[in-house]
């Protein structure tokens, strides 16, 4: 590969026309899931100045702390392609986002090509392989399961996860005189900081090292071809290590991959490996959310299938490794099982995804049109392009080729929008509340009525789903019911209480019916639960200011900046004198429609909120007693009793012996002038602490007022 000769550049522009043909419709599409809390409302990504600090800081990357995780390269892609596209109209500026993924895409795509091509001519060097390597690029690159990955923006971790990893062995392999260097680690190393599942790499580097570079049959001198391969793939595995070690410690503590039932997930996995074999050929349930769940059981019939299958294709790979002319189809399927692996090993909340495929079919690919170059023909100095056969082979795949091509076309237009999507989402998996959900906000805040119906179908499925909770808030509120609107909100947070958004969402809406004070409480809850909630930080900046309340602005303005010394909207208001003129100026500001990077459906209550991909719908998370009881205190100190109420009420069952929960429950009680729960509460905290003085005074309190209310008849 030192000299790339003239036919394969023609064939590398020839399959970029061809996938451009195949994507040209996907340029202008929406904003989705993920995009919305890493992309499209992440203040962070919206200035080139946070790049050094994505490094740094894993907290930059979403907006949502449970989301948050450290993957500094896609932070920095997409702020460069927010300054690209910054200042134009929402449709132009999607533009830059889909190109860059595009353009990386055609760069794996060529890497690949390369990469099959030299691999065919390890196995059995015949001019036929550099068609047999461009048609099994051409397959990845229009296969209709791909444009899941490559129309979802924040899914461009997949794609440069995956690039890295071909990149990097591309190198190892064209370049072996600059293998001392170790230059050929710097892609793998771009990959491990761009998507945690490329820390297989090693795995799949010494799989290449032992087919191709073992120097002889696998099954002669195994021992020295082994320490041949250890030794030729140490320095890789050395650096993954110190990778895989350098990614935890900057994965942050309230990173929650969403998972519920490890062992459970872990069993389904083989079944999804099937899943996804059986894509590569027929990809007709491709759905953006899918409502597949668990198996039956270890020992359920779809569990088997997946054991089944994982044994038979392992053996396939371990038969085809032990002769040189069928290694490519070993090393695919090698590729295949490894490039699953890391998320079959991490409990994540869907058991299966549609991006996940991305990565792994590249071995599928390699190993699918290896089979049918040996299957066409075994003896390769027969093959001429003028037997009949072999132009009705060729013949075949390129009907199948267009039907793929067609296929992502289609895809493209799913992704189109947000109603298009969620539109197919319900059509592909009915079961899915989510899918419900996020369908049902595309028709706020046009018809109410309408997405009322959808939602309530979403709460059907998923009863104690807090952003269900949220949305039919949203949307009740919209309808003038505001019952049912503040009820689903306070269930929102009751459902969540650690999460900002149910308290902002809830803010917003308190605001609009001019109860000023809750909404400020409601803010400030949001930043208690979540520090880093810099929407909720902004506003409550203009709240202070417009209400003089400058010890409070201060503060806040301190906080804020302390968290991001570059952050504008403190700075702007850090230079405003209490009492000046220049007020009008903060309220323009504050008016321009984007604070904190919050979409202006949120600031109309208008629109619903997107929830992200990786939330575990059934199961919220998970919070400990501690911190229901520090927001149980927050409540009753700001006068929300109710909700003081219900968080000791949870902190309770999950410590049923704790005082100072029952005094919390207590003194909500008695200031809703409920005496005798207040007083039974507050004997129940000195039951379990007799020496509890404040559970002791508000025992007093209670006593002498129910006294006092039964005196005057009450």
């Amino acid at each position: 590969m030192s000299r790339i000769e003239s036919r394969s550049v023609v064939l590398c522009v020839w399959l970029t026309l061809i996938v451009l043909a195949a994507y040209a419709n996907h340029f202008q599409n929406d904003f989705h899931f993920d995009d919305f809390h890493t992309v499209s409302s992440n203040p962070y990504i919206r200035s080139l100045r946070y790049i050094p600090r994505f490094f740094v800081d894993p907290l930059l990357f979403s907006t949502l702390p449970d989301h948050a995780t450290y993957r500094p390269i896609i932070s920095t892609s997409l702020a460069i392609d927010y300054w690209l596209g910054y200042g134009r109209s929402r449709a132009l500026a999607r533009f830059p986002f889909h190109f860059s993924t595009f353009v990386w895409f055609i760069v794996q795509l060529i890497l690949m090509f390369f990469l099959f091509r030299r691999i065919m001519d390890a196995a059995d060097p015949h001019p036929s392989n550099i068609w047999t390597a461009v048609l099994a690029t051409a397959c990845y690159g229009l296969h209709p399961a791909n444009a899941e990955t490559v129309n979802y923006i924040i899914q461009r971790a997949d794609l440069y996860s995956t690039l890295g990893i071909v990149a990097s062995i591309v190198w190892y392999a064209a370049y072996p005189e600059q293998r001392k260097y170790g230059w050929y680690l710097l892609p793998a190393v771009a990959a491990f900081l761009s998507k945690a599942p490329a820390l297989i790499y090693p795995v799949i580097l010494l799989a290449y090292v032992w087919l191709f570079e073992g120097h002889g049959e696998p099954r002669r001198d195994a021992a020295g071809i082994g320490r041949n391969v250890i030794r030729a793939t140490l320095p890789a595995f050395l650096v993954t290590i110190a990778g895989t070690i350098f990614t935890a410690k900057m994965t942050p503590a309230a990173y929650n991959p969403g998972g519920t039932s490890p062992a459970l997930y872990r069993l389904t996995q083989p079944r999804i490996a099937l899943h996804y074999f059986k894509t590569f050929f027929l990809p007709t349930e491709l759905s953006a959310d899918t409502d597949w769940g668990y198996v039956s059981g270890p020992f359920g019939l779809d569990a088997w299938a997946g054991y089944l299958f994982v044994i038979g294709l392992l053996a396939v790979a371990f038969y085809t490794a032990r002769r040189r002319e069928m290694r490519p189809i070993a090393f695919g399927i090698f590729w295949f099982f490894l490039a699953v692996l890391p998320t079959s090993m991490l409990p994540l909340a869907e058991v299966t995804n549609d991006h996940r495929m991305f990565f792994p079919f590249v071995g599928l690919a390699l190993s699918v049109f290896w089979s049918l170059r040996l299957l066409l023909f075994r003896k390769t100095a027969q093959l001429t392009l003028h037997h009949s056969w072999v132009r009705g082979a060729v013949a075949a795949l390129v009907v199948a080729m267009t039907a793929e091509a067609a296929g992502t076309h289609h895809r493209n237009i799913v992704w189109k929008t947000e109603t298009s999507l969620w539109h197919d989402v319900t059509i592909k998996s009915p079961k899915n509340g989510r899918g419900w959900m996020n369908y049902g906000i595309t028709f706020m805040p046009r018809d109410y009525p309408t997405a009322l119906n959808y939602l309530l179908r979403a709460e059907s499925l998923y009863p104690n789903y807090y952003y269900g909770q949220l949305n039919l808030g949203i949307c009740y509120g919209g309808m003038g019911r505001d019952k049912e609107a503040e009820a689903h909100y306070q269930r929102a947070i009751a459902l969540s209480p650690l999460s900002a958004e149910p308290y902002i969402y809830y803010a917003f809406w308190l605001k609009s019916r001019l109860r000023v004070p809750e909404a400020r409480q409601q803010l400030e809850a949001a930043v208690r639960v979540y520090p880093g909630a810099i929407a909720a930080r902004h506003i409550l900046i203009q709240m202070y200011f417009q209400e003089n309340k400058f010890a409070e602005l201060r503060q806040m303005i301190q906080e804020t900046l302390k968290l991001d010394p570059r952050d504008e909207v403190a700075a702007r208001y850090q230079g405003l004198q209490p009492g000046s003129q220049n007020a009008s100026a903060a309220d323009a500001f504050s008016a321009e429609g984007n604070i904190g990077g919050l979409p202006p459906a949120l600031q109309e209550l208008l629109g619903g909120v997107k929830e992200p991909a990786k939330a575990a719908a059934s199961s919220p998370p998970g919070t400990t007693p501690e911190q229901l009881l520090n927001l149980s205190y927050g409540y009753c100190k700001g006068g929300n009793y109710e909700m003081c109420l219900g968080l000791a009420k949870q902190a309770i069952e999950k410590r049923p012996l704790w005082a100072e929960a029952y005094n919390n429950a207590a003194a909500a009680y008695l200031a809703m002038q409920r005496w005798d729960e207040g007083i039974q509460a507050a004997t129940q905290a000195l039951q379990i602490k007799p020496d509890f003085q404040d559970a002791r005074d508000n025992l007093q309190y209670g006593v002498t007022h129910r006294q006092q209310a039964v005196g005057e008849g009450k």
